[in-house]
């Protein structure tokens, strides 16, 4: 039988980390004393926090189409699809509400009311109605989406997009080509496991989407700027070669003869959402309070200590929450 529970825990875990690197990321965004390869390249570039949110819509991408099929299979059509709008505008609302607190408390400085759930509540959305095609469209699709972008950011948006945390709305058509592309790669790599019974084989398909996205992607750079600001196609088309490297590592350790787990990420990666609104809350007791030296001064010797500070509390209620299988979703 397919080892269907280490290919889970895998997903578990990819998740998590991309949690924790959010988590560190926000925090170091604002301090002074941490270096620019730690930060958000500042308009070309690339970065390894620019790797962040891919993941993100990665780690969506891995369950969008068995979940979705699932539950059509369940419940049918007219309730799979509406689950799948309600969760996503649920997000966008979500994040709406996150990203206005922070407007009014000074911590986004930007007037545009958009953010990382926002983003992926969009790209959700815009993935939903080719979620049922098979790879070869979904291919043809996710491409044309993101050459589509490319040529509006080039003659109209440019501007507006590098200005918007998140690339604003206009990004979404961006974000929504990597997600789509994503659960090619993630339908690859489920039916193969289930056919071959073999889970470790089901990592082939990660590996030639990620060669193959790399490539592409290192061919489109020599014309495109690779860029987070702009979610451009080469940054689109890298991040997903990056992030699929990054979760063929999880998937080689969860289905390793070892076993190799890691519990405390896969504990994180069963209640993202909670996780990942409780870090803004934690990140506002160090960036509100004007006290010199506390944040965005902090000397060297108090960042780690900041930042383990809120890993830790994070890891607790993850654990806590895992142990009594309470698990938050929308």
């Amino acid at each position: 039988m397919p080892d269907t529970s280490a290919r889970l825990d895998a997903i578990d875990q990819f998740r998590g980390f991309a949690i924790l690197l959010m988590t560190l990321a926000d925090y170091l965004a604002d301090v002074n004393r941490v270096p620019a390869w730690l930060k958000h390249a500042p308009d070309v570039g690339y970065t390894v926090i620019d790797l962040i949110a891919p993941l993100f819509v990665f780690a969506i991408g891995l369950t969008y189409g068995p979940s979705f099929r699932r539950r059509l299979a369940r419940d049918g059509a007219r309730k799979a699809y509406e689950h799948v709008v309600v969760r996503n505008l649920a997000l966008i609302g979500l994040g709406f509400l996150m990203t206005l607190g922070g407007n009014l408390l000074g911590v986004y400085p930007s007037t545009v009311n958009w953010g990382l759930l926002q983003a992926l509540g969009a790209a959700g959305l815009l993935t939903l109605p080719v979620i049922r095609l098979p790879a070869g469209w979904r291919i043809g699709i996710g491409l044309g989406l993101l050459t589509a972008y490319q040529a509006l950011l080039a003659c109209c948006w440019l501007d507006a997009v590098r200005s918007a945390p998140h690339n604003g709305p206009w990004g979404s058509l961006s974000w929504a080509s990597l997600l789509i592309l994503a659960t090619v790669l993630a339908d690859g790599y489920h039916d193969l496991a289930l056919r071959w019974r073999k889970a470790p084989r089901a990592g082939l398909v990660l590996l030639v989407g990620l060669s193959v996205s790399l490539f592409v992607g290192w061919l489109v750079s020599l014309a495109i700027p690779v860029s987070k600001t702009r979610a451009s196609a080469s940054y689109i088309l890298i991040s997903l070669g990056l992030s699929a490297l990054i979760f063929l590592g999880f998937h080689a350790l969860s289905v390793s003869g070892r076993g190799l787990r890691l519990p405390f990420l896969s504990a994180w990666g069963r209640n993202p959402l909670l996780l990942y609104v409780l870090h803004g809350v934690l990140l506002g007791f160090f960036a509100l309070p004007p006290i010199p030296g506390w944040y965005v001064d902090a000397p060297p010797w108090l960042i780690p200590l900041q930042a383990a500070a809120i890993v830790l509390i994070l890891t607790w209620v993850a654990r806590w929450l895992d142990a009594r299988r309470w698990y938050i979703s929308l």
